[in-house]
């Protein structure tokens, strides 16, 4: 249905006018099961259909989209668009692929993004979600748990366009999650375990979820805020990449190509430490961020973007390519709603040799950051600044929890003073272990 559905999708777009169109669609069904106490608090299931048309006309583009594929709904959409593009202003960047530049895998067969094993019934989805539940409640010092759920999802993906690309592939994923709390009132402190796979049979039990939930939370009875001061700080594995993740926003081509962007100048410089390389492989089998081809139908492949600690390229689609006068990386991905934009999947940092607890010994007194809120980062200077809470470390052993602090410094510095633990999770799209960052500042108490 989705194949066909897109097909004509094109076809109303060329009559109505357009010269040029794309049409995204995604068929999707979720099922999600929260408990709380005990008991059943929510149940959810949705079956969707999401369709999405982005028409030419000569440089100007308009985007619609709807969750109808009715026949005459799909003409109104394409005439509305034909429409809306012809007000639109025009964009020099704008445009398909050249057929040339299409990649030739249309389907995702060997890379396993899919389980083919049936649907969970929702009454095994609330008796994992009860299962992780009561294994958090049992650990010693946890008061209540804020929420237990279980969920499920399977997406059927089709990208055509009128440059002769048409390909799709399914995805599924299956997740179960905790929440604990600690203590009463205002004492009360949380933290939580999720896991998420393709496969069913890869994920944890729920019993191992639950209580390691119920570990987390426990640990942060009698949390208080830290000294302030320079201190070194160490970023757990939970909350590493979002480091990572400043440095790929900043070489990001749409940001690039505003001039809105800290390392606008740093293409071929050092962003990370020698022997820091961050890779980025979309062909992952069985990895949830892995892509057969982009959203523009060009060809995904394995990139250095950082080697040997020294930045190798923008990341780009066709558009911001054409800004910069480049070629497109094969990093485009869109929405139903809207045009495409780059964006990267998985990524890997190089590990280091250390374990979390060894760089935890090493840097003696000092910040463990398992949990970050809310953010002031400056695009355009890498001035940085965070709500944290965590450990605080005095003579290489956890001392005590901490939290309400906010930990501040520059991303360029910062980078280029990492330490990487090797305890990255296999299973995630984005490989990212713990990382010691020194002399950040704190305040605290």
């Amino acid at each position: 249905m989705s194949a066909d559905l897109a097909q004509a999708l094109l076809a109303a777009a060329r009559k109505a006018g357009a010269d040029s169109a794309d049409a995204l669609v995604i068929e999707g069904t979720a099922v999600s099961i929260d408990v709380r106490e005990g008991r059943l608090e929510h149940a959810e299931r949705a079956e969707g259909l999401d369709i999405g048309l982005r028409v030419l006309i000569g440089k100007r583009q308009a985007c619609v989209s709807s969750s109808d594929a009715k026949p005459e709904t799909l003409a109104t959409m394409a005439e509305r668009a034909v429409a809306m593009a012809r007000e639109a202003p025009e964009d020099p960047h704008a445009g398909l692929a050249d057929p040339e530049q299409l990649s030739a895998r249309r389907d995702a067969e060997g890379f396993e993004l899919h389980d083919p094993s049936p649907e969970p019934d929702p009454a095994a989805l609330e008796d994992d979600a009860r299962r992780a539940e009561a294994a958090a409640r049992a650990m010693p010092g946890i008061s209540q748990i804020d929420q237990s759920s279980a969920s499920y999802s399977h997406r059927t993906i089709h990208l055509a366009a009128s440059n002769g690309f048409a390909g799709g592939y399914e995805r599924s994923s299956r997740h179960t999650a905790c929440v604990a709390i600690t203590g009463t009132g205002t004492a009360m402190e949380r933290d939580w375990a999720s896991e998420g796979r393709i496969f069913q049979a890869d994920l944890p039990s729920p019993e191992i979820i639950g209580q390691l939930a119920g570990e987390r939370a426990a640990a942060r009875a009698g949390s208080r805020k830290p000294p302030s001061g320079a201190f070194p700080v160490l970023y757990d594995e939970r909350v590493a990449s979002s480091l990572i993740g400043h440095l790929t926003s900043a070489i990001n081509g749409s940001a690039i190509a505003r001039g809105a962007s800290w390392l606008r100048e740093s293409m071929g410089k050092a962003v990370l430490p020698a022997g820091f390389d961050l890779t980025e492989n979309p062909h992952r089998p069985r990895i949830g961020g892995t892509r057969v081809f982009d959203a523009e139908g060009l060809p995904t492949q394995r990139r250095l973007w950082v080697q040997d600690g020294v930045l190798q390229g923008w990341v780009l689609d066709l558009a911001t390519a054409r800004k910069l006068g480049m070629q497109s990386t094969g990093n485009a991905a869109r929405g139903p709603s809207a045009p495409p934009s780059p964006s990267l999947s998985n990524l890997e940092l190089t590990p280091g040799t250390a374990s979390r607890d060894d760089l935890i010994r090493d840097m003696g007194t000092g910040l463990l950051i398992t949990s970050l809120i809310g953010s002031t980062i400056n695009s355009t200077t890498g001035d940085y600044s965070r709500g944290a809470s965590g450990f605080w470390v005095e003579n290489g052993q956890i001392a005590y929890p901490v939290n309400e602090c906010t930990i501040a410094g520059n991303l360029r510095d910062m980078l280029m003073r990492l330490t990487a633990a090797n305890d990255a999770r296999a299973h995630l799209s984005t490989l990212v272990p713990s990382l010691l960052v020194e002399g950040l500042t704190i305040a605290g108490a």
